[in-house]
C-alpha cells in the first residue's frame, strides 16, 4: 500500500526554511534576483537612472523570486507590495523595487514572504512576483536594486553587469 503524502504549508515551509551557504562580506551587497544587471542609467524611469534615491544597478529578472541581498532587518513593504526596504547589519540601506510603474498593479501578482521589522539572512526568499501578471499591466520589469543611504559612504561600486546568478556579489559599499 503506497504511503500517503505530508504536504507541508508555506508558513510551515518559510519556519523551516534554511539558508543558502552565503559567506557575506562586510559591504558587499549580494545579486538579489537571476538575471541580468544593468547600469542603473539604463533603468527606464527618471527617478532611479538619475540617482534621485541613491546609487545602484538594474536587474533584468529571469526569476520570479527575490532574495535577501545582505543579512540585515526589513525596514519598509510597500503597501502594493512592489518594493521593500532592508537595513543591513553593516549598515546599508537597501531598496528593491520590482518592475517600473508596478505601484498601479496595487499589489496584484505580488506575494510578500517577510515582516516589516523581522530579521532576514542572505539569501533567504523574501518577496515573489509574477512576470505574467506584470506584463499583461504593460510594465516594465526591471527591477532597482539602490542603495538609499549612499551618501553615507565614499563609494557604491556596481563590481560586474551582464548575466548574474542569485547571489553573486553585485555592488560594494565603502
Amino acid at each position: 500500500m503506497p504511503q500517503p503524502r505530508l504536504l507541508i504549508s508555506s508558513a510551515s515551509q518559510r519556519r523551516n526554511w534554511k539558508p543558502e551557504q552565503v559567506t557575506v562580506e562586510k559591504g558587499i551587497i549580494y545579486q538579489t534576483i537571476e538575471g541580468e544587471v544593468i547600469p542603473l542609467s539604463a533603468i527606464e524611469d527618471g527617478v532611479f537612472s538619475e540617482g534621485v534615491l541613491g546609487k545602484g544597478c538594474g536587474i533584468k529578472p529571469a526569476d520570479e523570486t527575490v532574495y535577501a541581498p545582505v543579512n540585515g532587518t526589513v525596514t519598509m513593504i510597500a503597501d502594493t507590495k512592489h518594493a521593500l526596504g532592508i537595513s543591513s547589519d553593516d549598515g546599508i540601506e537597501v531598496l528593491i523595487h520590482v518592475g517600473m510603474n508596478t505601484v498601479e498593479m496595487n499589489g496584484t501578482g505580488f506575494f510578500v514572504l517577510v515582516a516589516s521589522g523581522k530579521k532576514i539572512k542572505c539569501g533567504q526568499p523574501i518577496l515573489k512576483f509574477s512576470t505574467s501578471k506584470i506584463k499583461e499591466a504593460g510594465h516594465p520589469m526591471t527591477t532597482a536594486l539602490i542603495v538609499t543611504n549612499s551618501d553615507d559612504f565614499g563609494e557604491i561600486t556596481v563590481l560586474q553587469t551582464g548575466i548574474m546568478k542569485k547571489l553573486t556579489a553585485v555592488m560594494k559599499a565603502e
